[in-house]
């Protein structure tokens, strides 16, 4: 198990070197949240030592916000650079249409706020997180306003999820944005995301869902035999 999860850390870090040589010289870029995203701020961190220059980073939150500054990337934000030239995160899952399951570190909202502002969206993933279905390893993260949890949990039960609220040592947790987050899951996958998605984002209460459909414009893998790339 610890040389599987050695390799795969490898394969999230290749991903994430290759996919900072798609920035260049005077871009904004949005930087992604988690394990392969931070690999990815790292080697930019790499680059710009090496004289790369960009005109702004915006991170999708605290975290990567904490990392990117300790590493001497300059960060704006939307209000100063509302639209992007590109934006490079990972995923939890990608299915064959490069649709994507993302919000296991719980920064789903912002995330998909700050991909929807770039112009360009790449995805890095290790090899694992390619998958037929989505929802077959993860569940759906749905993130939701504290005031209106029980009812939202209601209806998502009445789409056939079987829903829990994420905790953290017991504790609710709470996402960047002050809101708590309802795991969905669907032990059979889910056949048509973009239905769910839509029947998901009309319940009053919903704030937003980690499917984040038809917006990845390619996909950086990386695995045992090195990096391959999937495009739409």
């Amino acid at each position: 198990m610890a040389e599987q999860k050695t390799a795969q850390d490898t394969w999230k870090q290749m991903a994430g070197a290759a996919s900072v040589q798609f920035i260049e010289d005077g871009m904004l870029i949005g930087l992604g949240t988690g394990s392969t995203a931070a690999h990815m701020v790292r080697a930019l961190a790499e680059r710009m030592k090496q004289g790369l220059r960009i005109a702004g980073a915006v991170p999708s939150s605290d975290a990567t916000h904490e990392l990117a500054s300790s590493l001497g990337i300059p960060l704006t934000d939307l209000d100063t650079h509302p639209a992007l030239d590109l934006y490079i995160d990972g995923a939890d899952e990608v299915d064959p249409q490069l649709n994507l399951l993302k919000g296991a570190g719980g920064a789903l909202v912002r995330e998909k706020v700050v991909a929807s502002a770039a112009r360009r969206f790449i995805v890095i993933v290790d090899i694992n997180k390619l998958v037929e279905r989505l929802v077959t390893r993860f569940p759906v993260p749905v993130e939701v306003v504290p005031f209106a949890v029980t009812p939202v949990r209601k209806r998502l039960e009445s789409l056939g999820a079987i829903v829990t609220v994420r905790k953290v040592a017991e504790k609710p947790f709470i996402t960047d944005n002050h809101n708590m987050i309802l795991d969905c899951a669907f032990p059979q996958g889910v056949n048509d995301p973009h239905a769910l998605n839509e029947q998901m984002i009309h319940i009053i209460g919903v704030v937003g869902t980690g499917l984040f459909l038809n917006m990845a414009e390619r996909v950086i893998v990386g695995g045992p035999n090195g990096v391959h790339t999937l495009t739409r």
